[in-house]
């Protein structure tokens, strides 16, 4: 479980529940716009050691600082990313977006992926580190699946079970973690990899071909997932992920991958 010496890891916030989509009650603050985090992403990294911080979207001069003092980032799940973040025009099924919570979050991951800090992508997370890598998305997916293959990846039933499974590289850091080839994930996303961004190679895929886990052989920790493993951290191999990134991100010097100051 984390602890008051565990490695202190960054979850990013995207998700924004605005006030004239919320209900008034007698008992509560005047309506404002709000930023929502599932508490399934704290717990998650704090079973597997870490102590999480949530990061809610900041000045962008104050990404370094902020960096300075954590030891890994994970980047969590959220609504569509805008395609100007990657130099294409919205299709007409793109679902909302928040430009400029976008920009935040973009700024993080690659900050924090120049210093080589562990990170761990979920779901949106994952499309966000491919687009700081110079990679693009596929902004609506029902559109890019034919054939008797093709496979919901929204899926009506709740996030804690599993819907379709996913083969995984033989070899890859993804499948010595989880310590296998193949595992069954759950699936909420209406984009996907597209173009794959720089250094990063595909570490599994759905039946249909879409990508779900990327991750930089080159890094000790650096792998995304479009799934939502945080949702399925009961499961030993899920919780592996965490378990995994959070001893690496405990490893060594504090103040390595760190600027000075």
């Amino acid at each position: 479980m984390g602890s008051l010496n565990g490695p202190l890891i960054g979850v990013t916030t995207s998700e924004v529940r605005r006030a004239e989509t919320l209900s008034q009650i007698p008992e509560s603050e005047p309506l404002m716009h709000e930023m929502a985090l599932g508490l399934t992403y704290m717990r998650a990294v704090e079973a597997g050691g870490g102590m999480p911080v949530v990061i809610p979207p900041l000045e962008l001069d104050l990404v370094e600082p902020l960096l300075d003092r954590l030891d890994g980032i994970c980047l969590s799940g959220g609504p569509d990313i805008d395609p100007v973040a990657y130099g294409e025009e919205p299709d007409a099924q793109l679902g909302p977006t928040e430009p400029d919570l976008d920009r935040f979050e973009l700024a993080i991951a690659s900050a924090a992926d120049r210093r080589g800090l562990p990170m761990l992508a979920i779901c949106r997370g994952t499309q966000a580190l491919n687009v700081v890598r110079g990679g693009t998305l596929i902004q609506h997916l029902p559109d890019h699946q034919e054939g008797p293959d093709a496979i919901p990846h929204r899926q009506p039933n709740p996030g804690r079970e599993p819907s379709h499974p996913v083969t995984i590289e033989p070899g890859s850091l993804l499948a010595k973690t989880i310590g296998g080839d193949r595992v069954d994930v759950n699936s909420f996303h209406h984009q996907a990899i597209d173009r794959l961004g720089g250094d990063l190679v595909v570490t599994a895929r759905a039946v249909d071909g879409t990508i779900e886990a990327v991750e930089d052989p080159s890094r000790p920790f650096l792998i995304g997932v479009q799934w939502h493993a945080e949702l399925l951290a009961a499961r030993p191999e899920e919780q592996a992920l965490f378990s995994a990134f959070a001893s690496v991100a405990g490893s060594g010097d504090r103040a390595a991958g760190k600027t000075t100051m």
